[in-house]
């Protein structure tokens, strides 16, 4: 008998064989368990964000230190959080990193429940397209804040606009969001306008329901509706009380007197009601009222809308793409900061109690301040010391500290106490990079900031040049003047746009101020004949003087047409569009004149240079036109009283004796200075002792190449020509020769009474040359009186009538 053998089902074979040939097939288990872990991690995810936005600062500090068991974060995941948090939020996508948490969450759902990862996949690519473009939009409005738009959206942001700009930027991010509302969202046209048409429906069936009551009659509004299927003549009226009759005609309303349907029934009209219609009918047909049109308001005004349209008038884009000198350009001088030695300051506090002591002063306290150059010691006298005893000890204390340069403040202003300042045996060199790259000269919001070096207390002193307003500069040769000027410059080259501020230099050395010539055409003014732009010839120098008091006349004249007081107010105005340049309006640098040897001037010009100097220094302080003047010899003949006048912020570097630092300073103590850039600053109240920054020939070099090599100016900043009275100019006299605007300018002078160039300017839009020579062709006329300095010259025709006389008989000769 044959054994037969029992055959396995064909499908259970083939289960078996699928199963042994696919042995790492996701199962449904394996599903259910990754997409439990993807939700999990989708609300660590949330955790994580949300403490980042609450304690992200605290655990910026701990986060490269995950393996450093001591150190604690706040972040409600612990340091995986705080971890996760700075590579996908503040590294990654910002804010819009929310979107992880919704991508885990839906991945893991999908998982669960086995759904199709078709829809998944459309939801994985609209999400990330929109994480990118919400990423890009915060960085592009929220640049001060990088958690809101990431590294990511900062970045890109950057690198939209270095390629098509800020407009670009936002242009191609709005077309982002119009592809994510169109392809995403699914809005279009269509369903906007079938939106706005059902609620149109809605609207009418609501108002279709309410019903109007009158008296016994009731009519439904349904019954009144006009509607495209029904004519209004079969609309049913419901019967209505005896009294009343209704004409059906009247209730069927027409195309020009559609809006008389009437909702209420009215009485008969009597006999007399039809004949006073037909009265009140005729005097209508007669009677007509006319009303006057109301004149249009204009609610914004053409500055505003200007404002709106264009944005504030930028002066800095002729040069939009100039780059401000870098830091690195200066010196870093290895010194380490200030050195402070115990031993001899504890040396120096013995000899300084026991010198008072030889002398029965006694000291209640004393205490020591040290700076970079200088140690300020503070002390307090016991009760009943007089303080001019102190103060007469002066010589005594300098010989027992064996010092050059001992200063006694007695007392020191604001304080209760007397300063000794001793100079240090090992000075520390304060350079001229520590002190730009100091928070308080970076932040500083002032006009015209100028870092000048360093306190006794090691803090950066800076100063503003447009509220001194005008600068006086003294000490010996050899004392750090012209490195002080070189600092004032340096300090306003870093701050201040070529569009902001202009120099006009004088270096009758001609060799102090050379490195500036590199930088004309950005930040030099200089006459429109002149081919160097600093003045190194005195002659040249009267000419520029006076040339500046035509400036600031000019500025004047534009200031009171804008009814302005100041340059700040004028500039500002100017910025709002609300200055006219067809008028001759314009926006106005800061001019600063920098002389570097003022006794120089005056040994070979005297009042021809006093005179404008101290005109300037008087009146031109609103116009934003600032003197800086240096000298090596401050006696009384080279700053005189009215000079000191007009110059109340001075700085006396060490000079050779008492007098020079009371010509200076109106006191004593320059005389006692260490040399090497110390000085003493003052702005008419108290003196303050500074330790100048220290910058040398090289690092300007390098500030001016740096500046030099970029897009300038096509010339440098011209000033209006000044012309003489005896400069010898031979006037036009022969008629075929006028210039065609001639009698136009003779009509704009008659008609003002004022025979000035600026005038023409303004009125004629042209340059100064052109405005200059007319004026003489009116002088060569007698139209116009002769040249009166910086006042408008005289007009000799008096009206229009004498005018056309004199052009009749000029043909007639």
């Amino acid at each position: 008998m044959a054994k037969t053998t029992k055959k396995e089902p064909l499908d259970k074979k083939a289960n078996s064989k699928t199963k042994a040939d696919k042995p790492w097939e996701i199962t449904k288990q394996h599903k259910i368990v990754l997409g439990s872990l993807l939700i999990l991690f989708s609300v660590a995810l949330l955790v994580a964000f949300i403490s980042f936005y609450i304690h992200g600062q605290e655990d910026q500090s701990a986060v490269s230190e995950l393996t450093d068991r001591s150190e604690t974060v706040q972040n409600w995941l612990g340091k995986f959080g705080a971890f996760l948090a700075d590579i996908i939020v503040y590294k990654g996508f910002g804010l819009a990193s929310f979107l992880f948490v919704r991508l885990f969450f839906l991945t893991g759902l999908f998982m669960i429940l086995g759904m199709s990862t078709k829809k998944l996949k459309g939801i994985w690519f609209w999400d990330l397209f929109a994480l990118i473009i919400i990423s890009v939009l915060l960085g592009f409005f929220a640049t001060s804040l990088p958690e809101l738009g990431g590294t990511v959206g900062y970045e890109l942001n950057l690198f939209l606009q270095d390629y098509i700009g800020k407009t670009g930027t936002l242009l191609t991010l709005i077309f982002g969001l119009i592809i994510y509302v169109i392809f995403k969202i699914k809005l279009s046209p269509e369903k906007i306008q079938s939106f706005f048409e059902n609620t149109k429906k809605e609207i009418k069936s609501d108002l279709g329901t309410v019903a109007a009551t009158k008296g016994d009659g009731v009519y439904n509004l349904e019954e009144f509706a006009i509607t495209e299927e029904k004519e209004l003549e079969d609309i049913p009226v419901k019967p209505k009380p005896a009294q009343f009759e209704v004409d059906k005609e009247a209730l069927k309303p027409t195309i020009s007197h559609s809006s008389e349907i009437k909702l209420t029934p009215s009485p008969k009209p009597t006999a007399a009601e039809v004949a006073a219609a037909d009265t009140s009918s005729t005097l209508d047909d007669t009677f007509v009222v006319e009303t006057a049109p109301e004149e249009e308001i204009i609610e914004e005004n053409l500055a505003s809308r200007l404002v709106s349209d264009f944005g504030l008038f930028d002066p800095t884009l002729d040069l939009s793409n100039y780059k401000y000198p870098t830091i690195d350009l200066l010196k870093e001088y290895s010194t380490g900061g200030i050195t402070i030695n115990q031993e001899e300051l504890e040396e120096n506090k013995n000899r300084i109690v026991d010198t008072l002591r030889n002398y029965k002063i006694e000291i209640a306290q004393i205490k020591a301040t040290v700076g970079p150059s200088v140690t300020l010691y503070e002390i307090v006298p016991e009760a009943g010391i007089r303080i001019s005893k102190i103060k007469n000890l002066e010589d005594d204390i300098a010989l027992s500290l064996s010092a050059l340069g001992i200063r006694i403040i007695a007392p020191i202003p604001g304080k209760g106490t007397i300063g000794i300042e001793v100079p240090n045996k090992n000075p520390t060199m304060v350079s001229m990079k520590s002190v730009i790259g100091s928070a308080k000269f970076q932040e500083a919001e002032m006009e015209l900031p100028i870092a000048l070096g360093k306190t006794i207390s090691n803090e950066t002193f800076v100063v503003d040049l447009a509220k001194m307003p005008h600068l006086l500069m003294a000490g010996a040769t050899g004392q750090g003047k012209s490195v002080g000027l070189n600092a004032v410059l340096t300090s306003l080259l870093y701050k201040k746009h070529p569009a902001e501020v202009k120099f006009v230099l004088v270096d009758p050395k001609k060799v102090e101020l050379t490195l500036f010539n590199k930088i004309e055409r950005h930040y030099l003014a200089k006459l429109p004949d002149s081919e160097d732009a600093i003045l190194t010839d005195n002659a040249k120098v009267v000419n520029t003087l006076n040339s500046l008091c035509v400036e600031m006349d000019n500025r004047y004249s534009l200031l009171k047409d804008a009814m302005v007081r100041n340059i700040k107010e004028y500039n500002e105005k100017f910025k709002g569009r609300k200055l006219n340049p067809d008028n001759g309006h314009r926006f106005l640098p800061y001019i600063i004149l920098v002389v570097d040897e003022f006794a120089d001037l005056i040994m070979t010009a005297g009042k021809e240079v006093e005179v404008p100097i101290a005109r300037l220094a008087q009146l031109a302080r609103a116009i934003g036109i600032h003197l800086i003047i240096a000298t090596q010899r401050p006696s009384v003949n080279v700053i005189t009283g009215l000079i000191k006048a007009n110059f109340p912020a001075r700085i006396a570097f060490r000079v050779t004796s008492k007098i020079d630092s009371r010509t200076i300073l109106d006191t004593a103590g320059a005389d006692q200075l260490i040399g090497r850039g110390d000085m003493l600053y003052t702005n008419g109240n108290d003196i303050v002792r500074v330790q100048c920054a220290f910058i040398d020939t090289p690092e300007v070099e390098k500030i001016t190449d740096f500046i030099g090599s970029q897009k300038a100016y096509a010339t440098a900043y011209l000033l209006p020509e000044f012309v003489g009275e005896d400069s010898g100019i031979n006037l036009d006299v022969d008629i075929s020769e006028r210039d065609t605007l001639f009698r136009e300018a003779a009509e704009i002078i008659v008609n003002a009474q004022q025979g000035s160039a600026s005038l023409l300017q303004r009125k004629l839009k042209l340059g100064y040359n052109r405005a200059g020579r007319l004026i003489d062709q009116l002088e060569a006329a007698g139209i116009v009186g002769p040249f009166e300095g910086s006042k408008a010259r005289g007009v000799n025709i008096l009206d229009m009538s004498s005018l056309d006389q004199f052009f009749n008989n000029e043909q007639n000769n």
